[in-house]
């Protein structure tokens, strides 16, 4: 911004440098011919000088960014030999298109061509690059269903690794055309064994991101992961797939710091937005979601893993018809910490489990072991949150009798069930305090803290 800057006021700059320089000589004129001084005349020549090297250095700042601008290079998909018609495998020019792109001196513009579909198998567009590159996907990128192109990963379709200075932009789609790997899912069919399925998108290790203006649907599994990235903004996104279909997250954030999510529409078979390990930073706005599992932080700590998930701000939600509201879930056994974490005006419409901390977490088939250790729940805020639970439990506090969760604040929250007859509200092993209105609250609050010799104190 600050070269267009510099273009912009460049006229103004050189009137204001012209009129000084005018003043001034007029200053001079009159200091020498009254006092004869060679100290006034020195400092006069250093101004001067002083002056027209800023002059020079600034115009040639300006011409230097005029040129960058004027030699974005754009490297179109088709000039690679990309057919675009849904039919034949454009993979082999992907790549090649990539490759020029990424290799170029200045800043790129790898297209992917309005009003064509291209079929591609998994992708990795690797960095780092020589420039800035902006991905501009205007048409439509399918995803093949061939099992043997996902042999060498399994877990991934179209993956941008270590790449900084990255947009992805273009009012196009992704289409996972993940009907195949549905029909294959253990959670579809109970008779099948569990297996993974490629994330459609994946951002690795990249660094300034800007995601816009897309629409992701239908995804093998998750929809966009950001995976160790830093410095990331993600706005007008659309993510869609059916509300049956088994694991497909819409945006997953994860080892990531500096995040915000912003107006994006999200529907999905899971959690619209997941957030897990190693993510701090997070920010998420005008969000609207459903059908879905909600916006959810975790799990956290399976296989006695440590987990960390801090200062997570979601401010401006409509959540309709979802399985969950706004949750976090971890594991017993697991260590480490959830923490700082808000959740601010939400609506819910139809919402099952509006308000739920869950650090019981259980996805398995057999049922799990009772653990002493947790993951800790610590300062989290619900604040103007309003609208309908499909359940009569509307908030549920199922907290850690090892770890109860601390610092919970409920603040102005208006919950009914969807017939319009009061909620209820279930409080187990949770340190919590009411602000303003807050309806329900809890019948009781059941807190167990551990003393010593295993002796067990409730109040």
């Amino acid at each position: 911004m600050a070269p267009r800057r510099c273009i912009t006021f460049l006229p103004l700059i050189l009137v204001l440098f012209f009129i000084s320089r005018h003043t001034a000589s007029s200053c001079h004129d009159d200091v020498i011919g009254n006092y004869k001084s060679s100290i006034v005349s020195g400092v006069y020549s250093w101004y001067m000088k002083t002056i027209e090297d800023f002059m020079l250095q600034l115009e040639s700042d300006a011409f230097d960014s005029l040129d960058l601008v004027s030699s974005t290079k754009t490297f179109d998909v088709d000039s690679y030999g990309a057919k675009g018609d849904g039919k034949t495998d454009d993979t082999e020019a992907f790549k090649k298109a990539w490759k020029q792109a990424c290799s170029s001196k200045t800043a790129a513009v790898f297209l992917v061509a309005k009003n064509k579909k291209y079929l591609v198998a998994p992708i990795r567009f690797e960095g780092p690059c020589n420039a800035s590159i902006t991905i501009q996907i205007s048409g439509t990128i399918l995803a093949s269903t061939q099992e043997s192109k996902y042999k060498e990963d399994e877990n991934h379709w179209l993956r941008v690794d270590e790449v900084e200075n990255l947009v992805v932009e273009g009012g196009g789609v992704i289409d996972g055309n993940g009907d195949t790997w549905w029909r294959k899912s253990c959670k579809v069919n109970e008779t099948l064994p569990c297996t993974d399925a490629p994330t459609a998108l994946t951002i690795y290790k990249c660094t300034s991101v800007r995601m816009s203006d897309l629409k992701i649907q239908n995804a093998q599994q998750i929809h966009v992961s950001f995976d160790n990235c830093n410095n990331v903004q993600a706005s007008n996104v659309q993510v869609s797939a059916p509300g049956d279909s088994p694991n497909t997250d819409g945006i997953h954030v994860t080892h990531t710091q500096n995040i915000t999510i912003s107006n994006s529409v999200i529907g999905t078979g899971d959690d619209c937005i997941s957030i897990v390990s190693g993510s701090n930073g997070v920010k998420a706005s005008g969000i609207t979601c459903g059908p879905g599992h909600g916006i959810s932080i975790g799990s956290l700590g399976s296989d006695n893993a440590e987990a960390h998930v801090s200062d997570v701000t979601v401010d401006g939600a409509q959540l309709t018809g979802t399985t969950n509201g706004v949750r976090i879930k971890t594991w017993q056994g697991g260590s480490g910490n959830a923490s700082n974490i808000v959740f601010r005006n939400i609506n819910m419409k139809n919402v099952s489990n509006t308000i739920l901390i869950d650090q019981n977490y259980c996805d398995q088939d057999e049922p799990c072991d009772d653990e002493d250790d947790a993951v800790e729940i610590i300062n989290v805020t619900y604040e103007k949150i309003s609208g309908t639970s499909a359940k009569k439990d509307a908030i549920t506090f199922n907290c850690s009798k090892s770890h109860p969760c601390q610092g919970i604040a409920l603040k102005d929250i208006n919950l009914t069930r969807v017939d319009g007859s009061a909620a209820t509200a279930i409080c187990n092993n949770v340190k919590l305090s009411y602000s303003g209105t807050v309806i329900p609250r809890c019948p009781n609050n059941i807190v167990q803290e551990r003393l010593a010799f295993g002796a067990i104190s409730s109040y």
